[in-house]
């Protein structure tokens, strides 16, 4: 629980009375209980005084105190108003409440103003940059999940490339790697991707039914979680004939990863490390084709803080763990990205993701 006290020091010291955490990924940070609430309330209550207790529908309790949970677990049913039954509660413990802490980036205006015609003198009190000042340090428990999360990744990518072949269509490849993680017992971080041809041009296209070609790139973007943990891995491989630019631009940007990964070390910024990746991609020629970011933060989420961006000036430290993934997407020809998870250690970076990034042509 020594989440749970840092964010109560933080509380105390900000005399803000409680925290009201209902963001997903963060009840599962505070908690370790996982689960989708859809419309439903699902809130881990901290206090700055006082034990913390979850506040979930009652069909939910019994998941929630298998867990191993050791504080209080309040169920209400559907038939109930959660929201004049949380407010019972928390008053309860507190009487008068002047402050409440919140996720900005996630509490709806329809939760916030059910909350504020309930305690209208409350001062609400944003929580974001804290929480991901937190979350962004990852404990040893933590590294060693995503270490594993990232292997199940290499082994989907190596599952991916072992069923491409002309004819395939994308979201045949898609199915085989996701039926093989799920034979595991695993979850993919995200919906998994597999763009063949001018259509791995499109950092964010869809799989969809076209028939892999000679001479196509085929880029495969994927993760896998363990034990709510996730990975994120991008490799790109050809088919059969490829021309010399296609080469060109592979190499490119396999340079631009391992030049990025080499200067991780603690105290360079994001910008710095996005203007490393960039500046290789600018000087083979193709600067307007790396149209986004060098990479974002791992962990419970797939996307979360840092993002490793050029207007981003924050200092990396130990702990961190986020994805270094260059890319080059040119309409005409197709394109490529690489990516890895990586976690910033005392003296560099150590890489999570094993997969080669030697250039695969497959025959």
């Amino acid at each position: 629980m020594e989440k749970i006290e840092k964010l109560q020091l933080f509380l105390k010291e900000k005399e803000i009375d409680f925290a009201f955490i209902t963001n997903p990924h963060h009840v599962f940070y505070f908690s370790g209980f996982q689960s989708d609430p859809h419309e439903r309330v699902i809130a881990v209550i901290i206090f700055s005084q006082f034990p913390p207790f979850i506040f979930c529908p009652q069909m939910e309790v019994a998941d929630v105190k298998a867990t191993g949970w050791p504080y209080d677990v309040i169920g209400y049913l559907d038939t109930d108003n959660p929201w004049d039954m949380l407010t019972k509660k928390i008053q309860s413990r507190l009487g008068t409440i002047t402050g409440v802490g919140i996720e900005k980036s996630h509490l709806t205006v329809e939760r916030y103003e059910a909350l504020k015609s309930r305690i209208p003198q409350v001062i609400f009190h944003g929580l974001d940059d804290e929480i991901n000042n937190m979350r962004v340090i990852k404990d040893e428990i933590e590294r060693k999940k995503l270490k594993k999360a990232a292997e199940l990744a290499d082994y989907a990518i190596e599952v991916g490339i072992k069923e491409i072949a002309v004819g395939k269509t994308e979201l045949e490849i898609v199915q085989k790697i996701e039926n093989k993680i799920k034979e595991l017992g695993c979850k993919m971080s995200f919906e998994t991707t597999v763009l063949s041809g001018p259509k791995s041009a499109s950092p964010h296209g869809k799989s969809g039914n076209r028939k892999i070609q000679d001479g196509d790139f085929v880029l495969l973007d994927l993760g896998v979680i363990y034990e709510g943990y996730c990975s994120d891995i991008t490799r790109t491989v050809a088919i059969g004939e490829i021309s010399d630019e296609k080469r060109k631009i592979y190499e490119v940007v396999k340079r631009s990863n391992e030049e990025s990964i080499k200067a991780i070390k603690p105290g360079i910024t994001c910008r710095d490390l996005d203007q490393i990746s960039r500046k290789v991609i600018q000087d083979a020629g193709y600067g307007r084709h790396y149209t986004h970011r060098l990479g974002h933060g791992l962990g419970i989420s797939v996307h979360e803080f840092p993002s490793i961006s050029g207007n981003n000036e924050l200092e990396l430290l130990p702990g961190m763990v986020f994805t270094v993934e260059p890319g080059i997407y040119k309409e005409e020809i197709g394109g490529v990205r690489i990516e890895d998870d990586v976690v910033v250690t005392e003296n560099g970076a150590e890489v999570l993701t094993k997969y080669p990034k030697e250039l695969i042509i497959i025959k």
